[in-house]
């Protein structure tokens, strides 16, 4: 990943941290052996987190005594990548997602789900598999699932908890990127005609890889930016060997609609390889590339279930582009900052996406020719990659700022008249911009 050395020694630290604490502060009888131990578990250790345990056993301490250090903050929902896949928790719903290359769950309730110290657990059987699940619900902390079933060995999958936001590596380097939220506030609060949200995350470790957001649950229609979904689904199939780039799909005329995109001047039908419509979704964002996907993909569902494994709620893929019937009977795609940004980070950490699909999607990106937001709002050659969405009430522009030794992760989205918007944006991606390049120094006031 694109993490130094020193960073990786700082995540490292965090994570196990994290996991400590989430051991010490549960109790419960442990499961005997074989598929009851888990990954990386101490053997002296007798105990598994969140076992058999209720809620609040851990609030019964006396006034005043602090047990232990203060654990990282938890999310109300988070979920485990590992390689192929994604396992969602939902410890207020009492609902978990497996979703993986070997195949999909869908929601599960699980009823019995222990909640514990930060920590969700518990077991569910989906059509004769076993899945037990250890997932703390702190960001970055270690996850553990084990994948059963009745012809086949226990898979032990473990990996990183992705929540939204993630916490930072370093909170002292991450107070230093708290000044620009309310620099962004100030262009929020002055933009009357069109409501707006930004998020914002360090992905450089500069600033402790904090997250900070106004206005980041802002649900406005997501525009072309939802087709940074549709893209991450094709590829993660790619990532688990079920397609391939080079195949051909068949676009006919009935394909063919207008508003942004190159493949309309085309002539058809022709075959055009899943390739040529992923650059075109991102480069030109083509409508036909990304209807003709949305097809090839199976409809709406797979995209929302990409979209549920990573537990973003404030998004949906409902409607086709350019489907003005669809729209006029209610049925619209949405997003928000926060949502967008979690996609963006967890595309480039490689918790959703191998690194090489990763470099393809923000080549991708690298590419885009609508360059009025963004792009226009920084000085020439500033490295960017990005994703616009354009309507008449609403304009959006997201992406990375590839600054070297500052990369960030960016989401600026409004609703409202599309002109205004445009310039709302620009404000606020210039916003950024000139914050980020103040040295950090002068970025705090005592």
């Amino acid at each position: 990943m694109r993490k130094s050395d020193k960073r990786s020694g700082v995540l490292l630290k965090l994570l196990t941290a994290a996991i400590a604490l989430a051991v010490v502060a549960t109790t419960g009888p442990a499961t005997a052996d074989g598929p009851g131990r888990w990954p990386g578990a101490d053997p002296a250790q007798q105990t598994e987190p969140g076992y058999g345990s209720e809620p609040g056993d851990d609030q019964g301490d006396e006034p005043g005594v602090d047990p232990m250090p203060e654990r990282p903050p938890t999310s109300e929902v988070s979920w485990l990548s590992f390689p192929g896949g994604a396992f969602a928790v939902d410890p207020l719903g009492h609902t978990v997602r497996y979703r993986a290359c070997d195949g999909d769950t869908g929601r599960v309730a699980d009823p019995a789900m222990r909640v514990a110290a930060g920590v969700a657990s518990g077991e569910v059987t989906v059509d004769g598999r076993g899945f037990r699940y250890r997932v703390p619900l702190v960001g970055r902390a270690q996850g553990a699932l084990i994948v059963s079933g009745p012809q086949a060995q226990p898979v032990e999958l473990t990996g990183v908890v992705v929540t939204s936001p993630q916490p930072p590596t370093d909170p002292v380097a991450g107070a230093r990127l708290f000044p620009l939220s309310g620099q962004l506030a100030r262009v929020v609060a002055d933009a009357s005609l069109n409501p707006a949200g930004a998020t914002v995350r360090d992905l450089s470790g500069r600033y402790g890889d904090q997250q900070i957001a106004v206005n980041g649950s802002l649900r406005p229609k997501a525009a072309s930016v939802i087709k940074l979904w549709i893209l991450v689904e094709l590829l993660r199939r790619v990532d688990c060997g079920q397609v391939s780039l080079d195949e051909g799909v068949l676009v006919t005329p009935a394909d063919v609609v207008g508003g942004t995109g190159q493949l309309q001047f085309e002539t058809f039908p022709q075959v055009v390889t899943l390739h040529r419509l992923a650059r075109y979704l991102i480069k030109y964002s083509d409508n036909i590339a990304a209807n003709v996907l949305i097809t090839y993909l199976g409809g709406f569902a797979p995209v929302n279930a990409l979209i549920d494994s990573m537990n973003q709620r404030s998004t949906i893929l409902a409607r086709r582009m350019l489907d003005s019937a669809a729209a006029q009977r209610g049925e619209e795609n949405y997003t928000s900052p926060d949502d967008v940004v979690s996609l963006l980070g967890a595309v480039w950490d490689g918790e959703i996406l191998t690194p090489a699909s990763r470099d393809l999607m923000i080549g991708f990106m690298r590419e885009q020719t609508l360059n009025t937001k963004i792009p226009a709002a920084l000085p020439p050659g500033v490295p960017v990659a990005h994703k616009t969405g354009d309507l008449p009430d609403a304009s959006h522009d997201v992406g990375y700022y590839l600054i070297p030794g500052t990369e960030t992760a960016v989401a600026f989205l409004t609703a409202g008249p599309m002109a205004t918007g445009d310039e709302t944006v620009r404000r606020m991606a210039r916003t950024v911009y000139d914050f980020l390049v103040t040295p950090t120094e002068g970025a705090v006031k005592e």
